[in-house]
């Protein structure tokens, strides 16, 4: 049994299911809880984009906020600290004495670098860092392979892991803790403290999205339960418009306020009170993707995030950064494109629809390297997920896992399909509903010759909206 112990808060923001936090209790004698912003997630990337946005740095914030709530419910406290956790851990623990250091393990470079850092640094000092896999419904143990025979098929994937992995049980949250008194908790730092200004969610967003633990519940409990929505999702789940064409589970998965085996157990809750269906299990399939992308992202490394991705390829893309802002600011002139940049601008959120079709649009048609689009959701998005987001953008360039060679989304008939009607992108593109009497035409493809003159019309000063818009209307 160890005396003291820091629990270092990573994407694990949470009590409930929080294996690391329940192996630290069982372990230790008390428990001092962290959490450590790294500035080096909030610094500039290339793109002169914050690598993390007001939106999701807002979310974040809420998220700690909560679980500090939390915590003090159960009397205890998260202490927040600033500055890299390779210095700031090691420190710490020699602070309060600690001889034992417990965190959730990450997969992708950046935190790998970090944990092997800490690791280190405790080394000298017989401080051991013990690490738990809790990011996956799937424990990485229990899939039938090693990592690096993980297939590079998802439907290979999926249907050997559903013959043979059973999910763990969840864990309960803890209902007492250790005070941590003396150490000075301190503040949880402001958006401006983060170098961030802050950005007012615009009305019209699918949801308010309220960072935490608490909020994700009470969004599982209402898509659920309240509004009956899961007997539904895989007839819905493509649309645009709306808090529940969707689960919006992301983005309390991405930092680890839900537990993907916490909704887990309420989909099998779920199908004994109230239906089992293609839909309940596709919920199921969901999680799978998301597990699926984590176990890549360790199989193939730092590859996810380079040009060639992990089939190491040599894409005919281009560093063409007007063309670049054209696209993320939603003034290509193509609605359904516009529409849903705009969306995500102002609201840090976009359908899945949403996103593999202005992911395709800007590797396929203006051929723009695709690392920038993933950086730029990286930014951008509410729920960013490190893996889910390189390795979906690894798929959609053509150097990821889709096993079909040069997929193509027709935008015209992916518009047609998911927004037959023009309600989407006029809730987007407001100026196309102030033209009384018109519709919105979709042509069966982007014509040819606009195609081809792309690259010189989009460099052009963007026209008024209405004027781009025009030729979309009958």
């Amino acid at each position: 049994m160890t005396d003291a112990a820091i629990v270092w808060f990573r994407n694990d923001l949470r009590l409930r299911d929080n294996i690391t936090l329940t192996e630290a209790i069982r372990k230790s004698d008390r428990i001092y809880p962290v959490y450590c912003f790294d500035p080096r997630h909030f610094a500039e990337t290339e793109l002169e984009l914050p690598k993390t946005g007001s939106y999701r740095a807002q979310f974040l914030l809420e998220s700690l906020q909560d679980l500090r709530n939390s915590l003090q419910e159960i009397g205890s406290d998260l202490i927040i600290r600033q500055g890299v956790p390779e210095s700031v851990i090691p420190q710490l623990a020699q602070e309060i004495g600690a001889s034992k250091v417990f965190a959730s393990k990450e997969v992708a470079a950046e935190e790998l670098l970090a944990e092997k850092e800490v690791e280190s640094r405790l080394s000298p000092s017989g401080i051991e860092l013990e690490l738990i896999w809790q990011s996956t419904l799937l424990h990485v143990d229990d899939i039938p392979w090693p990592i690096n025979n993980v297939p590079d098929i998802f439907s290979q994937f999926r249907r050997e892991a559903e013959k043979i992995t059973q999910v763990k049980d969840t864990v309960l949250p803890p209902q007492a803790l250790n005070s941590i008194d003396p150490i000075t908790p301190n503040s949880i730092p402001t958006l401006e403290q983060l170098g961030l200004s802050y950005v007012e969610m615009d009305k019209r967003a699918v949801l308010p999205f309220q960072g935490g633990e608490t909020a994700g519940l009470a969004r599982l409990n209402r898509y659920f339960w309240e509004n009956d929505c899961l007997k539904d999702y895989k007839e819905t789940r493509n649309g645009m418009l709306g808090a529940d064409y969707s689960s919006k589970f992301s983005a309390w998965l991405a930092n680890g306020s839900l537990s993907p085996r916490t909704i887990y157990e309420e989909v099998k809750h779920y199908e004994q009170e109230r239906v089992k269906n293609k839909s309940t299990y596709w919920m199921v399939f969901e999680l799978l993707w998301r597990d699926y992308f984590r176990f890549i992202a360790k199989k193939y490394g730092n590859r996810i995030f380079q040009f060639g991705g992990i089939q190491d390829k040599s894409p005919n893309l281009r560093d063409d950064i007007a063309l670049f802002h054209k696209w993320k600011n939603g003034e290509t002139g193509v609605p359904f494109i516009d529409a849903n940049m705009r969306e995500i601008n102002a609201t840090g959120f976009m359908s899945n629809r949403g996103r593999q079709n202005v992911a395709s649009f800007l590797v396929k048609d203006l051929k723009v390297n695709w690392t920038w689009g993933a950086s730029f959701f990286e930014s951008m998005l509410i729920d960013y997920d490190v893996c889910s987001n390189w390795c979906n953008w690894n798929y959609m360039a053509g150097v990821g896992n889709d096993p079909r060679e040069n997929r193509y989304f027709n935008i015209m008939s992916q518009a047609q399909r998911y927004d037959g009607q023009g309600a989407y992108v006029r809730y987007w593109i407001p100026e196309l509903s102030d033209v009384p009497g018109k519709k919105i035409h979709y042509p069966t493809e982007i014509p040819q010759p606009e195609l081809a003159d792309m690259g010189v019309r989009l460099g052009e000063d963007y026209p008024e909206p209405l004027v781009a818009f025009s030729k979309w209307l009958y």
